[in-house]
């Protein structure tokens, strides 16, 4: 699969894991999170927006047999976190073998899922 593809299993991801109740945002992971502070910013910019799918890892397995996608949650406090992240990970795992079956390629997809901090909802993801 191409970059193209890589990217489009990101967006799929990152739609899926925030249409679940419970999740207010993904959260980029700190090379991420790095590289958009140190990249120049433009007048009329937000300097620390970042888009959502920066909350999404998708690699190939190490021997090539399929695809592991790694989702870093924000929850909302008040609800049960592994709930929501068995939630999460069912519906990406669903969304992504779905799309790679619609294009014809079929594989395995390992998802794992990290609660990287619980919040209050009005809080910035």
């Amino acid at each position: 699969m191409t970059a193209t593809g890589t990217t489009t299993l990101l967006g799929i991801a990152a739609e899926k894991a925030l249409a679940v109740p419970g999740v207010i945002g993904l959260q980029p992971r700190l090379a991420h999170r790095l590289a958009a502070a140190a990249a120049p910013t433009r007048a009329g910019t937000t300097p620390n927006h970042t888009s959502p799918e920066a909350g999404i890892r998708a690699d190939r397995a190490p021997d090539g047999s399929g695809w592991h996608i790694e989702v870093r949650c924000v929850l909302a406090e008040g609800r049960r976190a592994l709930d929501t992240a068995r939630n999460v990970h069912d519906r990406v795992r669903t969304a992504v073998i779905s799309h790679l079956a619609a294009l014809g390629v079929p594989e395995p997809v390992t998802v794992a899922v990290t609660v990287t901090r619980i919040a209050d909802r009005y809080d910035a993801a």
